[in-house]
């Protein structure tokens, strides 16, 4: 008896065990919004471009690449002659000599150094930092549309997710309205119609879960991309909860969006390096001033003639110099680099005028969608809460006989419909938000 007892206990451990692992493995790990950034920043492939861009910026502005530092030059070199050489003195026997050789070596090291350009070094050294922010605004564009791009996949799936969760509560009250029905016609209190009706819904119901379930796992698989994950990977949730910003906090971002805007800022340093341009262009009027410096070593050794003997010259020594070199008229070509830089300026004025009133209008357009997208949200919430009463009332009186399963049918699609749209108007929304905070600069700054 004693050992029964220990071999059911055992059978049941074993069973709770079985199950444990079961649920445990159908639990899917969840992916939070912070881990999708996060991952995206390391590994997205838009964003790493981005920031090999920067970094090429960050080399090039550097005082490696400035003109600032002097040039340092070594030259070496070594020649070797063999001749035949024949001699026809006029009042004397010819001389005929063969393998003649003669050698020279020479080495030297080379300094120069710019004193003055015209300022245009300094100009360009000053452009090139521009160009260096410019290069990080751009990376930061690069980043705000692609954490955008993918927070909008992300509630895609969100929203996916929800869905599919009410289709199979839908499925599940389809299901039982055909056992109702079923139990119903066996006992002759329904008709073979009601039983079949019930069970047209029940495969409708399916095949739109069906069709849910694989938008889901595409859209997994589209987040997947962005992420640079494995694309099969689809055995993860997504976090469904979504906050909306303060309005308060939300004016003062509004407020502040013409400074943080990262369009406006581009159009400044664009502006910034246009000018600098102008300056780097009216160089050509002044002078350039270098200095110059040399240690050479020269060694040669020639051949004994007819008439002189062989020799071996050897030298070394130090040599310094100053240029100065002024273009006086450069046949008209400094002037022109200055008119087109100065026309290239006053150009980036004309986008930067575009772009300010491109803004306002796209900042007013994204705050009127957002308070549109809001009100909607709280409607369908309050359409949610109205068809769930009629459901709930409407499945009461189903079981009382007093309603058709028509109109039964037709209270559960109103509230599939309800909560469907409900789901739409909660993530527009979100995406509605996020892209306000992107045109007033705040994307990156918020806690999404």
């Amino acid at each position: 008896m004693k050992k029964k007892r220990m071999q059911r206990k055992s059978r049941i451990i074993f069973i709770l065990g079985i199950l444990f692992v079961s649920v445990a493995w159908s639990q899917e790990p969840l992916l939070t919004k912070e881990e999708a950034i996060s991952r995206a920043l390391e590994e997205n492939f838009g964003i790493r471009l981005a920031r090999n861009d920067v970094e090429i910026a960050d080399n090039n502005q550097s005082i490696l690449n400035s003109g600032y530092l002097p040039s340092l030059t070594g030259r070496a070199g070594a020649n070797y002659d063999i001749n035949d050489r024949l001699t026809e003195p006029e009042n004397d026997d010819p001389l005929e000599q063969n393998g003649i050789e003669s050698n020279q070596y020479n080495a030297s090291i080379n300094l120069n150094y710019t004193l003055f350009d015209g300022l245009g070094r300094l100009y360009n050294y000053k452009s090139l930092k521009e160009q260096y922010d410019l290069s990080q605004l751009d990376a930061r564009e690069t980043i705000e549309n692609t954490i955008l791009q993918i927070l909008s996949v992300y509630y895609e799936v969100a929203r996916l997710t929800e869905n599919k969760d009410v289709l199979q509560e839908t499925l599940e009250i389809s299901k039982n309205r055909v056992t109702r029905a079923q139990y119903q016609f066996d006992y002759g209190q329904a008709n073979r119609l009601v039983l079949l009706n019930a069970r047209v819904d029940v495969n409708n119901d399916s095949i739109a879960l069906i069709e849910v379930q694989q938008q889901l796992k595409n859209t997994k698989r589209d987040l997947n991309v962005l992420l640079n994950r494995e694309i099969s990977e689809n055995r993860f949730v997504v976090d469904t909860t979504v906050n909306f910003l303060s309005g308060l906090e939300l004016e003062g971002y509004l407020d502040k969006a013409e400074a943080n805007n990262v369009s406006l800022l581009q159009i400044e340093k664009n502006l910034n390096i246009s000018e600098y341009d102008i300056k780097i262009s009216k160089s050509g009027y002044l002078p350039a001033i270098g200095l110059n410096g040399s240690y050479g070593w020269n060694k040669n050794r020639s051949a004994a003639s007819a008439f002189f003997p062989g020799s071996t010259t050897t030298t070394d020594g130090l040599s310094a110099g100053v240029s100065l070199v002024w273009d006086i008229f450069d046949t008209g070509k400094t002037s022109v680099q200055i008119q087109n830089a100065k026309i290239r300026y006053q150009n980036q004025e004309i986008i930067k005028n575009q772009i300010e009133q491109e803004v306002k209008r796209d900042i007013a357009n994204a705050f009127g969608n957002y308070q549109n997208k809001l009100y909607i949200l709280k409607v369908q919430q309050e359409n949610v809460a109205t068809n769930l009463n009629n459901f709930n009332r409407s499945e009461e009186q189903y079981k009382l006989g007093r309603i058709t399963s028509i109109e039964f049918r037709q209270a559960q699609i109103n509230l599939l419909d309800a909560r469907t749209s409900r789901n739409l108007a909660k993530y527009d929304a979100k995406l509605a938000e996020l892209q306000l905070l992107q045109l007033t600069g705040q994307l990156l700054n918020v806690e999404l």
